[in-house]
């Protein structure tokens, strides 16, 4: 995985925006709530939310943790991008969109063409 094929992976999911936040990390939001963050700087390392019931294993797993600051509502943080194939994180950009996605307000979701 690298930047580029991170950034083409999110931007094809409806109504999702980019932007840099605290100068150096890459976020990709859906009517405004992020559900995938890349650092700018370094070596790339990617956040995004995952189910309750992944992130207990996904987080101790090799190269993998808890997201700083974001643990708490289920977000890890992978380390070394390569110990997920292309179609593991196609499977874990979509479901945190959808996971996010699900929890905006109708009229927000509405006002984005979500509905």
């Amino acid at each position: 995985m690298d930047i580029e094929t991170l950034r083409n992976l999110c931007r094809t999911l409806p109504a999702v925006t980019e932007d840099v936040k605290w100068g150096h990390d890459l976020c990709f939001s859906v009517a405004g709530k992020m559900f995938c963050v890349a650092a700018l700087e370094g070596p790339l390392t990617v956040s995004f939310k995952v189910r309750d019931e992944e992130f207990d294993e996904l987080s101790s797993s090799p190269g993998m943790r808890p997201a700083p600051y974001v643990a708490r509502y289920k977000w890890v943080l992978v380390e070394d991008v390569n110990k997920l194939s292309r179609k593991q994180w196609e499977h874990y950009v979509r479901q945190s969109y959808d996971l996010i996605r699900a929890k905006l307000p109708k009229k927000l979701a509405k006002q984005h063409g979500l509905a």
